[in-house]
C-alpha cells in the first residue's frame, strides 16, 4: 500500500478533538476539492507492507488511530489493516470523503464521513447510499464555505432525517468563513449539529505537515 505519512499528533477534528492520535495518511484521492488542504497526499508517499504500517502505528503506544488521506478507501489494502488495528485493541477512526462505499469497512471502526457541499466542487460525486450504512457512533462532517453551503447542509440534514442518527459536524473552511458566522447560523436555526473547528490549525501553522 502507498502511505503518505504516519505521525503522532492531537486529533484536530470530530468529537475526538484534543486527544492524542496516531495518523496514518494514505496516498491518493479520487476527488479534487477546491479548498483541499492535503493536496500533497494526491501523489506523495512510499510503498509499505501491512506489517510495516502496523508496527509503526503501534510503536507510538497510543490507543487511538486515524486512517485518513487523501482518500484511504481508494486503496483496498487498507481494509485488512483497519481490521488488524481493531483486533489489536485500538480504537480506529476512518476519515473518508463519502464518494466510495464504506460497506467493506470493519463495523467496529468509527467512520468520519465528509459529505461534500456545493462549495467543494465535488458535491455530485457523493455516494449517498453510504447514509444507510452509518452507525450511531459514526460522524458526518460538512465543510462550509459560505451561506449557500450552510443552507444546503441544513436542508440536507432535514431531508435525510439525519438528526439523531449519528453525530453531525459543521466545519467552516479555515480562513474563508468565520466560525462566529457559522455558529450564529446554527443557533438561529437550532441546528442539531456540533461546530467543528480544525484545532490543529490553531495550535500549529496551518500549512505545517505532520501535525
Amino acid at each position: 500500500m502507498k502511505v503518505c505519512e504516519i505521525f503522532l499528533s492531537l486529533q484536530g477534528e470530530s468529537t475526538y478533538a484534543g486527544l492524542p492520535c496516531v495518523f496514518i495518511r494514505m496516498s491518493g484521492c479520487n476527488l479534487r476539492c477546491v479548498y483541499c488542504d492535503t493536496a500533497y497526499a494526491y501523489e506523495e508517499g512510499v510503498e509499505m507492507t501491512e506489517d510495516e504500517v502496523f508496527e509503526r502505528a503501534i510503536a507510538y503506544g497510543i490507543n487511538l488511530v486515524e486512517i485518513t488521506g487523501g482518500e484511504p478507501l481508494v486503496q483496498k489494502d487498507v481494509l485488512p489493516l483497519i481490521k488488524r488495528l481493531l483486533d489489536s485493541g485500538l480504537a480506529v477512526l476512518v476519515e473518508t470523503n463519502g464518494s466510495i462505499s464504506v460497506s467493506g469497512v470493519d463495523r467496529r471502526a468509527i467512520i468520519i464521513m465528509d459529505i461534500k457541499t456545493p462549495g467543494s466542487g465535488m458535491c455530485e460525486m457523493m455516494d449517498f447510499e453510504n447514509l444507510r450504512l452509518l452507525k450511531s457512533q459514526d460522524e458526518l462532517k460538512f465543510v462550509i464555505a459560505d451561506r449557500g453551503d450552510y443552507e444546503w447542509t441544513r436542508d440536507f440534514i432535514r431531508k435525510h432525517g439525519l438528526s439523531g442518527k449519528c453525530t453531525i459536524l459543521l466545519a467552516p473552511v479555515f480562513g474563508v468563513l468565520s466560525p462566529r458566522d457559522l455558529s450564529r447560523w446554527m443557533l438561529d436555526d437550532r441546528l442539531p449539529a456540533r461546530l467543528n473547528l480544525q484545532l490543529h490549525k490553531y495550535i500549529y501553522c496551518p500549512e505545517e505537515r505532520g501535525v
